[in-house]
């Protein structure tokens, strides 16, 4: 059975700081490619930035890049997503997921995605 789980979210100011984590357990987490997405309320579920199996290629939402930064590691089977300069708009559910599927020129859908963590709350105060 393969589970992700998420933590590390919580409440912040903006222009604060988080770092989420997501450990993988039932797979061989480094033949997988992993994602991190989030979806605000009343919106769809959106990519927010993606990390190859071995970390050759990342990719980031427009929304994101310059602030949060993906990284791995594979001998911890954890994915990491730093967030910085938050604000407000970044409120939202984060999920992380995996795949080993191909993903497009700029990221990854969310039905290129296999497995699924049930998420963390990332609340940015104004």
């Amino acid at each position: 059975q393969v589970l992700l789980v998420e933590s590390g979210g919580g409440l912040v100011q903006a222009g604060g700081s988080l770092r989420l984590s997501c450990v993988a357990s039932g797979l061989t987490f480094s033949s997988y490619t992993m994602g991190w997405f989030r979806q605000a309320p009343g919106k769809e579920r959106e990519f927010v930035a993606a990390i190859t199996r071995r970390a050759w290629s990342i990719y980031y939402a427009d929304s994101v890049k310059g602030r949060f930064t993906i990284s791995r590691d594979n001998t911890k089977n954890t994915v990491y997503l730093q967030m910085n300069s938050l604000k407000p708009d970044d409120t939202a559910v984060y999920y992380c997921a995996a795949t080993g599927k191909l993903g497009a020129s700029w990221g990854y859908p969310s039905d290129a995605m296999e497995y699924w963590g049930k998420g963390t709350l990332v609340t940015v105060s104004s």
